[in-house]
């Protein structure tokens, strides 16, 4: 018989969400990591009584066990995005019990509220009219490795920090079409209930996030700039999802380009220009000697 050749991606990633009311989180968790660990899964799942939320990694066959254990469990209509690596990109797998599987720290209704999705198809015309606010929802360092052409960074350092964003430039935003995306789409789910909570009207957001229309749109009528920040240890991913360029700073978590590891302030594991100044002489020696326990490990 002919030799089959084994795949360059082994690796199925899927990132997944659904707010659906969840009577009984800790029986969902209890299921979730049995059939996790059982599969060989990596990654984590977050459930909270508003829905679930998470990105894992498997065999093709582990990650097709989880979508149909997800869909029998109710969750019949996931927001689901696959892409592929060729390592796997997690360490372990986690099911974590929380209040909310994405924290904005205040109560809003997804499940009622939420803007109008765009496809990402349809994504270009939109952001290209002058009277639309384009708004990133994520966090600063995420949009340093790529985002919208003229979006609004409103700088914030986690998702908590976006109703007072929003509280300190709702004048700004007032009378405008508003248009919101993020990675997966999971935050501008809530992002959106909030602002029209507080009497926005006319409010939108990308269905799927940037990863669907990095998937979906064709890098030639991109208006993407660099790469999107994903949460594993391919740091970036861009057009089809393609494992990005970018290397994450262990020190501050920021991901960093050719340009920021050949600055003089990065030194692998300890410091990169966004934070050498941020930590003290002992804590770079600490991270020296984490990185060195790192690199005996990895000869």
């Amino acid at each position: 018989m002919p030799s089959v050749l084994p795949s360059p991606t082994p690796f199925t990633v899927l990132a997944l969400y659904q707010f659906r009311n969840v009577p009984d989180p800790a029986d969902l968790r209890a299921e979730l990591l049995e059939l996790g660990q059982a599969s060989g899964l990596c990654g984590t799942l977050i459930v909270a009584p508003e829905g679930i939320n998470g990105t894992v990694a498997g065999t093709r066959v582990a990650v097709d066990r989880l979508s149909e254990f997800l869909r029998e469990a109710g969750f019949d209509r996931l927001e689901a995005k696959e892409s592929h690596s060729t390592e796997q990109p997690f360490k372990r797998f986690k099911v974590r019990l929380k209040s909310e599987i994405v924290t904005l720290g205040i109560p809003v209704e997804p499940t009622s509220q939420a803007g109008q999705y765009v496809e990402a198809g349809d994504w270009n015309v939109l952001i290209a009219d002058p009277d639309v606010v384009v708004v990133d929802t994520r966090n600063r360092y995420e949009v340093s490795a790529g985002t919208f052409e003229g979006a609004v960074n409103p700088e914030i350092d986690s998702f908590r920090e976006f109703p007072a964003w929003l509280d300190a430039h709702a004048e700004e935003l007032t009378g405008k079409r508003v248009a919101m995306f993020c990675t997966g789409g999971i935050r501008c789910e809530k992002s959106t209930s909030l602002l029209r909570e507080r009497g926005f009207t006319d409010v939108l957001h990308l269905r799927g996030g940037i990863l669907k229309y990095l998937e979906a749109v064709p890098e030639v009528e991109s208006r993407w700039n660099g790469e999107c920040f994903v949460f594993d240890g391919r740091v970036t991913v861009g057009h089809g999802l393609r494992e990005g360029g970018a290397a994450m700073c262990h020190s501050c978590g920021w991901p960093l380009g050719a340009d920021e590891r050949a600055h003089p302030a990065y030194e692998e594991g300890v410091s990169c220009p966004n934070c050498v100044t941020d930590t003290t002489d002992a804590q770079k020696a600490a991270f020296r000697d984490r990185q060195r326990m790192y690199d005996a490990r990895g000869a």
